[in-house]
């Protein structure tokens, strides 16, 4: 299987199966569309119109030999490779911990309802967290690097126990033979120094929540009484990447129908001193006023490709940045199990409410269909565990011819439920834009190769 498109002034051909990328001049462009399914003197006699004979026989060749190693029109050798996978003992590796299920903002997407998840406020006690790291060791067989991610509402609402539960996974360390990587995801309200020098000895990652512009940020994450959150927290982001030296660290935003020119935004950002930037689609309910719907996709498209053709020149000017959904690894990149079967929410990443209970994601958090059990008692729901095993590109009818397959592993399993009502459907607007972020990441790499 390739897939063939043009971006930038480029001509680039995937390979789906082997993810060998070429860039190619017209003349093979057109010979690849139509090399299956033709020989060679008859794609020389439909093309000599436009392009010389003896460089179209010479092009023809080279793609025959690409075909030949196995760069081009390669078979692919995966879908067995599944059953195997889906057979292996089940072990967990990642935490969400919903620390603080509260917020001092009042962001008008969040699918959290102002951090309470369709429930009650509470914050999580020591006494639970300690519990969910003990069950995340003792279900993380020989796995030794685990991640634990400090999520919300609002974390900093419930920081003493951020640093308790800190402190006592390194002691566990020591004991288990285990490495925790801690992230925190943050809205940046209750940041302050003593909270920076914490989390840049101790966090691996933080995620600092930011929607672009101005007028942007606080019409969608404002406080409760209205007012907007740019002006408090940028200051305080900025000190913060700096402290980082700029790494392992993200800012990021949310878009939504209201700036569909969201570009603008991640170059603000960017215009702000932060490297690392992700703005990313909002999902909702049609019914929403901010919901992205289909007729935004062409305005869309023709950002991400202003976004990619500006990413290039900074870059040739020395300013360059990272934009998360352009990053991608076409030479190693994640193991098969990954590509195949995606994040591994409801397997080997799970979420935890501030009582304990156990849930696939942050994204089912509520919803007690996907309530999988607790931290005292473990797995119960083993079903649920079961299908989410059983969710991988091969399950999905939408996944089998999708020249984004191994790059997206299918896609979120919760936007698939909240769309379609199961987990092995797709989210048709959000797997639109996951194609265009594909082509124009591959862009990046052909543009700025050495």
């Amino acid at each position: 299987m390739i897939h063939q498109y043009k971006n930038n002034g480029y001509n680039i051909v995937l390979d789906v199966n082997s993810g060998a990328v070429h860039v190619v001049d017209d003349a093979t462009y057109e010979i690849i569309a139509l090399y299956e399914g033709h020989s060679k003197e008859e794609i020389v006699g439909q093309l000599s119109a436009v392009y010389p004979p003896e460089e179209l026989a010479e092009a023809y060749d080279e793609v025959a030999q690409l075909a030949a190693d196995g760069l081009l029109f390669t078979e692919d050798e995966y879908e067995d490779y599944i059953t195997d996978f889906k057979s292996r003992p089940t072990v967990v590796k990642a935490l969400c911990l919903h620390i603080a299920h509260d917020c001092n903002l009042a962001c008008r997407y969040c699918f959290a309802e102002e951090g309470e998840y369709h429930g009650r406020r509470e914050l999580m006690s020591f006494e639970v967290g300690k519990r969910a790291l003990d069950f995340l060791i003792a279900n993380s067989g020989n796995r030794r690097n685990l991640e634990v991610d400090f999520f919300g509402g609002e974390p900093l609402m419930n920081w003493n126990v951020v640093k308790e539960l800190v402190a006592y996974g390194r002691e566990q360390e020591k004991l288990h033979d285990k490495n925790f990587r801690f992230t925190l995801t943050t809205n940046g309200v209750l940041l302050n120094d003593e909270i920076m020098e914490f989390a840049n000895r101790e966090m691996g990652n933080v995620v600092l929540s930011i929607d672009g512009r101005k007028e942007v940020n606080d019409h969608m994450r404002p406080f409760r009484k209205g007012q907007g959150s740019y002006d408090l927290i940028v200051p305080k982001f900025q000190k913060f990447a700096e402290s980082r030296h700029q790494e392992k660290y993200y800012v990021r935003g949310t878009y939504t129908h209201y700036n569909l020119d969201f570009s603008e935004d991640v170059l603000h950002l960017a215009d702000l001193g932060f490297q690392q930037i992700s703005v990313e689609p909002v999902v909702a309910e049609d019914s929403e006023a901010y919901a992205l719907r289909e007729e935004d996709l062409p305005q869309l498209f023709a950002e991400y490709d202003k976004l990619a053709a500006e990413m290039v020149r900074r870059k040739a000017e020395g300013r360059e940045f990272n934009f998360f959904h352009f990053m991608i690894d076409l030479e190693g990149g994640p193991c098969v199990a990954k590509r195949l079967s995606g994040c591994g929410s409801g397997t080997e990443y799970l979420a935890v409410t501030p009582w304990g209970d156990l849930y696939p994601c942050h994204q089912f958090v509520g919803n007690e269909d996907f309530l999988m059990g607790n931290v005292w008692d473990g797995v119960t729901r083993t079903d649920i565990r079961d299908e989410f095993k059983s969710c991988n590109v091969y399950a999905k009818e939408k996944c089998r011819d999708c020249f984004t397959r191994f790059y997206c592993s299918g896609g979120c399993a919760a936007n698939s439920y909240h769309f379609h009502g199961n987990i092995n459907d797709a989210y048709d607007i959000g797997c639109a834009l996951q194609k265009k972020r594909i082509e124009c990441a591959i862009m990046i790499k052909a543009a700025t190769a050495d």
